[in-house]
């Protein structure tokens, strides 16, 4: 038993190396859980460090709450406006799509490793969805540009993939124990929780807006603990009402992330490191679980699962799903790639080590390879494809915002709003915006350029006009620049 201080050292320690690693993960293109992962072998009992950790309750813990912090990241920054056109498509590959990929790859274990169909079922259903987070951060590392209706897509798919893939390992370890007698509960529990986690998402992120474009707390950092506290409420009320947390935590964070909040862009900034944080913990941990020598007896068995998964289950599911959609060959084809397994698969390989269910230490450990497997194939080939199939776009051009540092006594935020081509205020005199008082315009992004307001006294579409507002002039402000024609 380590002291505190051990603890402490060894916990900042390993904090230090995950933020240093990431940059190997940038120069070279190896997925960052990979390195994560690696940390934490490395500190494991088979490692050097040799910190004994076989908690695997502690391990979901950890996963579990730091799952509902990356999924809020990723729902606030998620452009409604982009992804709308793609919902139907995104809904059903990460509804159908990960069913069709959890059986096909269910029964490929089942034929592989002489599994009962429920242990195989089970198996998929673990392995069944994606981190496409980890995908847009390697693409984002090696300077690939997706075009936008793939992105969105993928976007989209990787919020709303978890809830589907927890419901199938639960109910395939529910059959397992009970057999499958209980199939049509299961379904009909199914259904329940999409539809309890859709709504409470959905009046949650409602309710957590309104307060978060309206409220005064005595401290503007207090406003990120409050969306931080609303994320962890919302996946804790969701499960306890037999809802899907996960599904819960999106919507709300989709909805708080696209309204007009107080302090929007620090909140981002802070659930970002938050979320970044969130993951090298998780991932280290995950680490610290497994034990490499196990890995080594699962090898072949896991490699063949591994390559089944990216030439057969991921890519029939991709076109069984969306065949229907705007997406032609090329875009399918880059999507069934886009399949990297992530924290999700290793969190739930757990369910079944804690419900001590048969095989469920081989199951662990093939999961864990797989999505090594998975992140270091794909991972690092996923750029060279999109560029070979010519769904890339060129790079934005980086246009560096003006900083601008407050006061920290002062009660008042810099906002930041671009205007569309349907605003209201484009072709107005910035004299007839009748902003409150305790307000103003500071200056004006147009292209490449940075005007004050003498110099564009005239607003035009795609403009990113920066205002200073003190805390009683916010929602004023924040109604005049969201007024659409």
């Amino acid at each position: 038993m380590i002291g505190a201080e051990e603890f402490i050292f060894i916990f900042g320690l390993l904090l230090l190396l995950g933020v240093l690693s990431s940059k190997i993960s940038s120069r070279f293109g190896v997925p960052a859980l990979v390195l994560f992962i690696g940390l934490g072998m490395l500190f494991g009992s088979d490692g050097p460090g040799g910190i004994e950790f076989d908690n695997p309750a502690l391990a979901q813990l950890i996963g579990v709450i730091s799952l509902v912090l990356i999924l809020f990241s990723g729902g606030l920054e998620t452009d409604w406006k982009l992804v709308r056109p793609n919902l139907a498509p995104a809904l059903t590959l990460s509804t159908v799509g990960v069913l069709i990929t959890a059986v096909l790859t269910g029964f490929f274990c089942v034929w592989v490793l002489k599994f009962s169909v429920a242990e195989g079922i089970l198996l998929g259903a673990i392995i069944s969805s994606t981190d496409v987070a980890a995908v847009f951060s390697i693409l984002r590392d090696q300077r690939t540009n997706l075009k936008k209706e793939v992105a969105s897509l993928l976007e989209l798919e990787s919020g709303t993939n978890d809830p589907m893939a927890v419901f199938l390992t639960i109910s395939a370890i529910q059959i397992l124990q009970q057999g499958w007698g209980e199939i049509d509960r299961v379904i009909l529990n199914f259904i329940l929780q999409m539809v309890v986690g859709l709504l409470l998402g959905y009046i949650l992120g409602r309710t957590y807006a309104y307060f978060l474009s309206r409220i005064k707390l005595p401290s503007a950092a207090l406003f990120p603990v409050f969306s931080m506290a609303a994320a962890l409420f919302t996946y804790g009320l969701t499960s306890l009402l037999n809802g899907s947390g996960f599904l819960a935590v999106y919507t709300a964070a989709l909805i708080v992330g696209n309204s007009d909040i107080q302090f929007k862009t620090t909140q981002i900034r802070f659930h970002q490191g938050v979320a970044w944080m969130a993951q090298i913990v998780m991932f280290v941990t995950l680490g610290l679980l497994v034990f490499p020598r196990q890995l080594i007896e699962v090898s072949l068995s896991g490699l063949a699962i591994c390559f089944f998964l990216m030439f057969v289950a991921r890519p029939v599911s991709v076109y069984l799903s969306v065949f229907w959609s705007k997406f032609r060959i090329k875009g399918l084809t880059l999507i069934s790639w886009v399949g990297l397994r992530g924290a999700v698969p290793i969190i739930l390989a757990t369910y079944p080590l804690l419900a001590q269910a048969e095989k469920s230490n081989l199951i662990f450990n093939i999961v864990f390879f797989v999505v090594i497997s998975s992140s270091l194939i794909q991972g690092t080939s996923l750029s060279w494809l999109a560029k070979k199939l010519n769904l890339t776009e060129p790079m934005p051009e980086e246009i560096s915002s003006p900083s601008i540092k407050l006061p920290v006594h002062l009660d008042a935020e810099i906002l930041q709003f671009t205007l569309s081509e349907e605003s209201k205020l484009v072709g107005q005199n910035l004299l007839k915006l009748k902003l409150p008082p305790g307000s103003g315009v500071c200056l004006i992004m147009r292209g490449k350029e940075v005007l004050t307001p003498l110099q564009a006294t005239t607003l035009e579409a795609n403009d990113t006009v920066f205002v200073l507002a003190n805390r009683e002039s916010l929602p004023i402000v924040q109604e005049i620049f969201s007024e659409q024609a």
